[in-house]
């Protein structure tokens, strides 16, 4: 006979703390969606989200901050991934000196942190116009591709990709995987490659996930530089296209809901079922 095993039955304190977060989650986009559709006079009118694609500056900075996801998950990824394995294998007293340097981010405000680079920016090209590093300052900060903001998104990203990457190397452990793959003859970037990024494919797609919506969604950072990815887009036309806007955030938040569960969908494990058949 098949052994069976009752489910617990979910307390009723469960139910109500979903339906409150339902409720606060899912009310106020009802209302945006709401506002974007209601045309007074008119009823339901979809022009807010049909003329999303026509309008003036979408496209250019939609991809302008693509781009910049894309080069600033690279950047991330590329400089805490070997930084979080070598804290486990051989680095492991300046794991506190590490955690500092990356929290450091959520505790400078970015409006500081903004006004630094910004006279580091202005500081350059005033002392440095006679030196070749005159046009690296000028190279990076490219209106059709701010190299600044690449750098300036990676130090923001450095507590969430950290968290991210320290926990999925926790789960694992990352010595007993690079000594097997040594002992088979592996080389150590080669173990690394093959053993360990393999196990850390849940935590490298939440760092990466997780770098996408702050870059997508940061405004500050950009706009006092004077550049204008999407986030900013949508401040600007919210003046004199209110229900554009707010169609352009709605479609934004639903996109960053649908990554998200596939994130969660294709980073989930599924445990074998453990039943046994007894005759």
């Amino acid at each position: 006979m098949a052994r069976l095993t009752a489910r617990p039955t979910p307390a009723p304190w469960r139910a109500l703390v979903l339906a409150t977060a339902a409720l606060y989650f899912l009310v106020p986009l009802a209302a945006s969606v709401v506002f974007t559709v209601d045309v007074p006079g008119q009823g339901v009118n979809l022009d807010a989200y049909t003329r999303i694609l026509d309008t003036e500056g979408f496209l250019p900075s939609l991809l302008l901050s693509l781009e910049l996801s894309a080069a600033t998950i690279a950047v991330v990824l590329l400089l805490m991934v070997p930084a979080t394995v070598a804290l486990r294998l051989t680095a492991s007293k300046l794991r506190p000196v590490v955690e500092v340097v990356c929290s450091l981010p959520l505790v400078v405000p970015p409006i500081a942190f903004v006004a630094g680079v910004g006279t580091v920016l202005k500081w350059g090209p005033e002392r440095l116009s006679r030196t070749p590093l005159f046009q690296t300052f000028v190279a990076v900060q490219n209106p059709d591709f701010p190299l600044v903001l690449v750098l300036a998104y990676a130090v923001m990203a450095l507590p969430f990709a950290y968290r991210a990457l320290d926990a999925g190397l926790r789960a694992i452990d990352v010595r007993t995987l690079v000594e097997a793959a040594r002992s088979c003859g592996a080389s150590l970037p080669h173990a690394l490659l093959r053993a360990v990024l393999p196990n850390l494919r849940g935590a490298l797609l939440s760092a990466s996930f997780l770098t996408l919506a702050l870059v997508l969604g940061e405004f500050t950072t950009a706009q006092l530089l004077g550049f204008r990815p999407f986030a900013v887009w949508i401040v600007n036309i919210s003046g004199s296209q209110a229900q554009m806007s707010v169609a352009v955030s709605v479609m934004s938040l639903l996109v960053t809901w649908l990554l998200l569960l596939l994130l969660a969908g294709f980073g989930s494990r599924r445990a074998p079922s453990s039943t046994t058949d007894r005759k």
